[in-house]
């Protein structure tokens, strides 16, 4: 019998490829998944970007991570489309022995796809748990600059212009289930936000 040790995430799947018979690697009895240490969380405000063409009220400030639909400002409760937050941070000291690690950037809970930008360097997109992307090559000592473009689902916009004139709404759509009061959908980056170091095993 062939023992393979396997972290499934939420939506995750693998491939598992034998190359050789199962005699050749005798079992060891360890576990071969990488291990993910915080060593930094990016807390406090985000400076957030919504295109005014599909009603954003442009940049606005995020105190603290929050699905849109909890804000009051219709152009961001309704707003369907993609949006960028953005946020300057200090890379954190890590433990020598910590050093040989690479390094990750964890969103938390994204709804419900992210791109990764970080000091103008594309470091990925992620669209199912775990929303992580690897940034060792983009991050520097000192100061850093993120960007994180967040593209949600087209329901909310539709219910916001199901209480609005035609004349004022962006959308046309033949979908009648959605309605003024149909509930809306979590939006956003809900975080939290975690810089994280993976062991080598």
């Amino acid at each position: 019998m062939t023992s393979v040790p396997l972290e499934f995430e939420s939506c995750g799947s693998w491939f598992v490829v034998f190359r050789a018979p199962a005699a050749e690697h005798l079992p060891n009895g360890r576990g071969n998944s990488p291990v993910f240490t915080p060593c930094a969380e990016l807390p406090g405000a985000w400076q957030v970007r919504f295109d005014p063409k599909w009603g954003g009220p442009g940049t606005v400030e995020f105190a603290a991570l929050a699905s849109w639909p909890e804000r009051s400002e219709p152009g961001i409760k309704f707003y369907s489309g993609t949006a960028t937050y953005t946020k300057t941070f200090d890379r954190p000291p890590v433990r020598k022995e910590a050093t040989a690690g690479r390094f990750f950037l964890n969103l938390g809970r994204v709804r419900e796809v992210a791109e990764v930008r970080l000091n103008g360097k594309s470091c990925g997109i992620v669209w199912a748990p775990p929303f992580r992307v690897e940034v060792t090559d983009a991050l520097k000592p000192g100061e850093n600059q993120i960007e994180i473009d967040v593209v949600n689902f087209w329901p909310n916009r539709i219910i916001g212009d199901a209480n609005l004139p035609p004349e004022r709404r962006l959308t046309r759509t033949n979908i009648l289930e959605l309605k003024t009061d149909t509930a809306l959908m979590p939006s956003g980056l809900l975080g939290s936000v975690q810089l994280e170091v993976m062991q080598t095993l």
